[in-house]
C-alpha cells in the first residue's frame, strides 16, 4: 500500500496539466513567468504566476568545538537583520554538498569536514519552482578569509546547538529556511547525544 505522501500515487485531487508559459520578469537572481494551467476533469484554464530562480543550499555547520555557525545579515524582503545558517544560490549543475561546502567557506571561512545531505525541500511550492537543498558538514574549522559577494555585509557567530535550538524556538531566529535545516538536523544532534529526545 502506498503512502498518501507518495507523490506519484493516485490522489482524490487532480494534478492540472500545463498548458504554456511566458516569462514576464528577469530579476537577476530570479525569473517571473505567467503559466497557463488546465484543471483536467472541470476544464477551466487559468494564469498562475511562478517565481523561476536556481536550486539554494543552507548548511548546517558544526565546529570541531560542536558549535553551529551562523550569519546575520541584512535582508531586505523582510527590512530586518536575520541569524541563519550560511547558504546562497547553487550554481548551475553544482552539486549541493559543493555548493554548501563553497557558500560555507564564502560567507564564514569555514570549511574541512564531513558533509552529507540532510534532505531537499520546496521552499514555496505555491509560487516557486526551486528546491533549497539541506546540508550537514561537521567538525568544520576556520580556513580561509572572507570572500563575499558585492551585495553582502555578514556578521558571523559561533554558539552551542543547544543554545542555537532554543534560540530558534524563542523566535529569535526568523528565517524559515534556518528553521527547516535545525529539525532536519535535530535527529544528529540527539544520536551525538548532545540533546535530549524532545
Amino acid at each position: 500500500m502506498s503512502s498518501p505522501f507518495d507523490p506519484t500515487r493516485e490522489h482524490a485531487i487532480s494534478r492540472w496539466q500545463p498548458v504554456s508559459s511566458e516569462r514576464v520578469a528577469d530579476c537577476r537572481v530570479f525569473r517571473v513567468d505567467r503559466a497557463q494551467f488546465r484543471h483536467p476533469g472541470r476544464q477551466v484554464t487559468a494564469d498562475f504566476y511562478v517565481i523561476d530562480s536556481s536550486d539554494w543550499v543552507n548548511v548546517v555547520a558544526v565546529t570541531t568545538a560542536g558549535e553551529i555557525v551562523l550569519v546575520n545579515q541584512y535582508r531586505f524582503g523582510a527590512r530586518e537583520f536575520s541569524w541563519e545558517v550560511p547558504g546562497g544560490l547553487i550554481d548551475g549543475a553544482e552539486d549541493p554538498i559543493a555548493a554548501g561546502r563553497r557558500e560555507l567557506l564564502e560567507e564564514t571561512g569555514f570549511g574541512g569536514g564531513e558533509a552529507r545531505l540532510l534532505g531537499s525541500i520546496w521552499p514555496n511550492p505555491a509560487v516557486q519552482n526551486n528546491r533549497c537543498h539541506l546540508v550537514l558538514i561537521e567538525n568544520v574549522t576556520r580556513m580561509a578569509e572572507l570572500a563575499w559577494d558585492e551585495h553582502e555585509e555578514i556578521e558571523s557567530l559561533c554558539l552551542p546547538a543547544d543554545e542555537v535550538i532554543a534560540r530558534a524556538r524563542a523566535g529569535e531566529i526568523r528565517h524559515t529556511l534556518t528553521l527547516t535545516a535545525l529539525f532536519l538536523f535535530e535527529p544528529f544532534r540527539r544520536k551525538a547525544g548532545s540533546a535530549p529526545a524532545v
